[in-house]
Parts: C-alpha cells; sequence; structure tokens
C-alpha cells in the first residue's frame, strides 16, 4: 500500500539511505530500523503475533456449491439407473476418458487445470490471508487484554508516515510504500541539502514508525532527489 502527496522544481540529484538506516528519534530512543533485525514478529510481552487469517468466504461457497451439486449429480443418476432409466452422460464420459490415451491433448488439459485448481485451494487452506492487515503489538500490563488483538491496515500506515514526511522542512512532496517487512519512502526536496534532507527524514520516519506499535518493525528505506525541471 502506498500514499504519496506533492506541496516548485530546481535541481537533478538523488540521494537515499539503504534499508534500515533510520537515525535515532529526539529522545534518544532507537529508530525503527533496531527492531526490524528480528525477523519473528513478537508483540510486547514477547510472545509471537500471529497474522489475521482471511476467512475466505467466497472460495469457501464455491467450493461447497461445487462439492454439493456434484453429490447431488452423483445421487440423482444412481437413483435413476435403480429405477430402470438410461444413466446420465457423465457416465459415457467417464467410459470415453478411461480409454483415452495418457498422451491426449484433452487429457492433459484436463489434469493441468485439475492440478491449478488443487494448487489454489492448496494456498488458501495454508496461508492467512489479509496482507493488508499489519498485526500490532498486544497490550501488557493492563488486566482482561491478554486475548486482545489488534491490526492497521497498511493504507492507513502509509497515509500517516506520508504526513510525517510532508511535515520535514524542503520536502516538496512525498510517497510511502508500506508492506510487510520494509518501509519504502521517496521524497522530493526543492531546497536545502538532499543529505540534510534524508537525515531528518530518516530521524522522522523512524520515529514515526515505533509510534505505529507494530508488532514486527519493518525496515526504513528513505531515498530523496531533487524535482524535474520543467
Amino acid at each position: 500500500m502506498s500514499a504519496n502527496t506533492s506541496r516548485q522544481p530546481t535541481g537533478d540529484s538523488d540521494l537515499s539511505s539503504g534499508p534500515g538506516q533510520a537515525a535515532p528519534s529526539a529522545d534518544g530512543t532507537p529508530g525503527a530500523a533496531e527492531g526490524a533485525t528480528n525477523p519473528k514478529v513478537v508483540d510486547g510481552s514477547g510472545r509471537s503475533a500471529p497474522r489475521f487469517w482471511s476467512s475466505r468466504r467466497i472460495p469457501a461457497a464455491l467450493a461447497a456449491l461445487l462439492s454439493a451439486a456434484a453429490v447431488g449429480f452423483l445421487l440423482y443418476d444412481v437413483v435413476a439407473v435403480r429405477a430402470g432409466r438410461n444413466a446420465m452422460r457423465w457416465r459415457r464420459l467417464a467410459e470415453e476418458l478411461a480409454t483415452r490415451p495418457l498422451d491426449d491433448v484433452w487429457m492433459i488439459v484436463g489434469a493441468a487445470v485439475a492440478m491449478a485448481l488443487g494448487l489454489w485451494l492448496f494456498l488458501l487452506a495454508v496461508t492467512p490471508g489479509l496482507r493488508r492487515l499489519l498485526p500490532m503489538r498486544r497490550p501488557t500490563g493492563i488486566p482482561g487484554t491478554e486475548d486482545v488483538r489488534a491490526g492497521l491496515d497498511r493504507r492507513a500506515a502509509a497515509l500517516v508516515l506520508r504526513d510525517r514526511a510532508m511535515q520535514v522542512p524542503g520536502v516538496q512532496s512525498a510517497q510511502v510504500d508500506v508492506g510487510r517487512r520494509k518501509v519504502k519512502a521517496r521524497a522530493r526536496a526543492h531546497f536545502r541539502d538532499l543529505e540534510e534532507v534524508r537525515g531528518d527524514l530518516d530521524a522522522e520516519l523512524g520515529e514515526a514508525v515505533t509510534s505505529l506499535g507494530l508488532a514486527r518493525q519493518p525496515t526504513l528505506a528513505v531515498r530523496v532527489r531533487r524535482p524535474k525541471k520543467g
């Protein structure tokens, strides 16, 4: 998720900082990059903070409907044959498929489609989903909050960080992309030295990322350049 905004152009050079180079905040607390060296998502109590799982109602409903339709057709065909009627066409299709060679084009296409569908369902079953939500640290020292879980939308986090970036003197426009493991900030500075602007952005955004209260502190990468000449 990303957010961008802009505030009259000069120059054409740029300056960037690598991941995890956020400067300390004004009160001496470390920037966002220090907490990002731990790859495990841990909340404030030291326990692992799992991601939010998607309910996936649409895939579940489709799978249930297809399964119900297949079972209904099977039961109808069994009852029809028992009643002395002709079997449904799918039985003849099954017999034809049983006699086709394995290198037949339609056999290969059908197997590929079935494998792709099965792989898709497997990935839905083993992955959490809801990538737009970032787990936040659980509150500690407050009775009755052991089971409280909170998540921050990546778009909202990007908007907050963009607004903080626009507060840095010299920044004309800013764009922030917030991922699960990394925050990328790109800014255009129309006055002041680029090194100074980048240093202030490192400090400002490092403090802002820490204040978001995320369970996993993402690394911070800041890039500053001059606006393009008009």
